[in-house]
């Protein structure tokens, strides 16, 4: 049986986790998010996330970005190849519904799972 959890073993948690990530990654963007990507040593990927108070100023809706961005994580995680990924937010999406969210996310899964294959094939 599948499981749908976002157990810990799913997350970034320390710096230096992220700061892996930020090393020499991939990219995949939309217009509302970047995704930095970057292989891992696991069997399955783990999330991070980064919203800038810069970005969104209320806590209420940085929260609530989370929220759809970790749901979306959470559903499409095991069509995700062994990657640790950083999601982080391009402008002021703070009035964007939650569908809107989740289209572009759903999008940024599959162009992830896409360019893991081709990088392998390159090495």
């Amino acid at each position: 049986m599948v499981s749908y959890t976002f157990s810990r073993e799913l997350r970034l948690l320390t710096p230096r986790e992220f700061d892996n990530v930020f090393q020499n990654p991939f990219r995949v963007s939309s217009p509302l998010f970047t995704i930095l990507c970057k292989p891992n040593q696991s069997v399955h990927p783990r999330l991070g996330l980064t919203i800038a108070k810069k970005r969104v100023k209320l806590a209420t809706h940085r929260n609530r970005i989370k929220r759809c961005s970790r749901d979306s994580f959470r559903l499409h995680q095991h069509e995700l190849p062994p990657v640790d990924l950083v999601l982080m937010v391009k402008g002021d999406i703070s009035n964007t519904p939650n569908e809107e969210l989740h289209k572009q996310l759903d999008k940024l899964w599959g162009k992830i799972a896409r360019q893991y294959k081709t990088l392998v094939q390159d090495c």
